[in-house]
């Protein structure tokens, strides 16, 4: 019986969820025995050849060559799973999506003219399709585990849908909004972060990407939310 061969690929990112799977430590010796790291170059410069059974993508599609990458990527594998914020909903780069990326070119690069990149920044489901997408910036590395073995064994990760409020009443923290009058995405952010933010007196800042029933017009309308907003406004 063949091994499984698992790929991971790097777009345009920080290496952030790449660094996660390398800090599974013992977990990650588990995984090796069970699974051929055929390509890995943040952890290894060998590089194996495909098809491979699973692929786990970070990054955002940011330039052409990522785009033609992700569908290579896609033609030989089995299996993709995104993973992180970037790869999954843009990253913070897709701030580009929201004004004139020539503009900011010009502004950043001493020689604009050697920047090669496309106008938005979007996740790699925008152009393939993908088998899994694991939310997180940086992703949970319980979660990673979960989603290895669940592709392992055949079947379908196993991944909370709920609000960070939920994990927030499970360590039982108090509600910031309502303690202090935080502003706080926890309500239509998606579960995964162990609601870290607010164990710390912090509102969340959504890094696990919206909830898929989030209700955002009504957390916009809280008083809390609006009044820091408009403070925010009057420091501008």
């Amino acid at each position: 019986m063949s091994v499984p061969k698992l790929a991971v690929w790097k777009l345009a990112s920080c290496d952030g969820c790449q660094l996660t799977l390398l800090d599974c430590e013992d977990e990650l010796l588990s995984v090796a025995a069970k699974v051929e790291i055929a390509y890995f170059l943040e952890a290894s410069s060998f590089k194996g050849r495909g098809p491979y059974d699973l692929s786990l993508i970070e990054g955002s599609v940011t330039t052409e060559e990522d785009l033609h990458r992700v569908q290579h990527i896609r033609r030989v594998s089995k299996h993709v799973v995104t993973i992180g914020a970037c790869a999954t909903a843009g990253g913070i780069q897709a701030l580009r999506n929201f004004a004139d990326v020539r503009e900011f070119i010009s502004v950043v690069y001493a020689r604009p003219d050697y920047i090669a990149t496309l106008e938005h920044s979007t996740p790699v489901s925008a152009h393939v399709a993908v088998d899994f997408e694991l939310r997180g910036c940086p992703i949970d590395k319980r979660q990673l585990l979960e989603v290895l073995s669940a592709f392992l064994a055949g079947r379908r990760p196993v991944i909370p849908e709920e609000s960070v409020c939920v994990e927030c009443k499970e360590r039982g923290n108090p509600c910031v909004m309502v303690a202090h009058g935080t502003p706080c995405l926890g309500p239509v952010t998606q579960a995964g972060c162990g609601a870290l933010c607010p164990a710390f007196n912090r509102g969340c800042f959504g890094c696990f990407g919206p909830l898929r029933s989030a209700n955002a017009a009504t957390l916009a309308g809280l008083p809390g939310v609006t009044r820091t907003f408009s403070d925010f406004q009057e420091a501008r």
